[in-house]
């Protein structure tokens, strides 16, 4: 797996420990999503998830921007996402667009995913962010939908993980106004889960990280999984994924008799996922 940032021309990967730290990192364009950064970050995203090393990943973006969106003035513009595209598999048309494969890549990632929001977060790189389980930001972090404001509606898995996270009616004014919320009021209304110095955020992001990577490997990820089923699911169907989710979790004999034994001996477990 490539950890090197001269293995790629428009992100950098690095891993920490446990954790993987990628960096969309295009600043002269604010991290807005070319071809060959999609194509980038698609494989890195497929490298960590195969890794069992990884158990989390922190998402950044380099100089003063997270992501600026579809990079549609760039020497390989992207499309909006609203015209078909025929799919690399079978040639076929692809109704759904790269932005909701983007957006499906994000919420199929089984691991949990720390966003650290160093800046403006806009369009499709506001649902970047918003499809991170947890949001770290700088002061300068910003959001805005902008959809609106290109006779848009929303796309990229905005309109799917914005009113989940911050509610239908705060949702529909993000979008409907398509005002810039600062870091402050992100924190306040959840967009963010707190606010760290700008020079110490992907140090934190990474040890936030780090206190889920320090739990059983099996159990992070199928936490995950039941979190995200059952956020649309009613009681019934909540509780028998539950179930579900549990008998996958212990399926790592290791793990469960080492978590039990670090209960009983009061000490920290060591886990391998085994």
């Amino acid at each position: 797996m490539a950890y090197e940032a001269g293995d790629y021309e428009s992100i950098a990967l690095e891993r920490r420990g446990h954790v993987a730290v990628l960096t969309l990192n295009r600043p002269d364009r604010l991290n807005a999503i070319s071809i060959t950064l999609r194509q980038e970050v698609e494989q890195a995203v497929a490298a960590v998830r195969a890794d069992d090393e990884v158990r989390a990943l922190v998402l950044t973006g380099a100089g003063r921007g997270f992501c600026a969106g579809a990079d549609l003035l760039g020497t390989t513009p992207v499309a909006t996402g609203r015209v078909e595209e025929p799919t690399a598999q079978d040639g076929r048309l692809d109704e759904m667009g790269w932005v909701g494969r983007w957006a499906m890549m994000w919420a199929g990632f089984d691991k949990p995913i720390v966003g650290a929001i160093n800046g403006v977060a806009a369009g499709a790189g506001m649902s970047t962010a918003l499809a991170c389980d947890v949001r770290i930001g700088a002061p300068a972090a910003r959001f805005k939908s902008v959809f609106i404001e290109r006779s848009l509606s929303p796309d990229s898995g905005l309109s799917y993980f914005l009113p989940r996270v911050v509610g239908y009616a705060a949702a529909a004014d993000i979008i409907f106004t398509s005002r810039t919320l600062d870091a402050e009021e992100a924190l306040r209304i959840g967009l963010l889960n707190r606010i760290v110095p700008a020079e110490r955020l992907v140090d934190e992001a990474v040890a936030y990280a780090e206190l889920m990577t320090q739990w059983p490997p099996m159990a992070l990820r199928m936490s995950k999984r039941v979190l995200q089923h059952n956020t649309d699911a009613g009681l019934e169907a909540a509780l028998r994924y539950e179930t579900v989710g549990l008998g996958l979790a212990r399926k790592a004999p290791h793990d469960v008799a080492e978590s039990r034994a670090a209960f009983v001996e009061k000490r920290k477990g060591v886990y391998t996922g085994s």
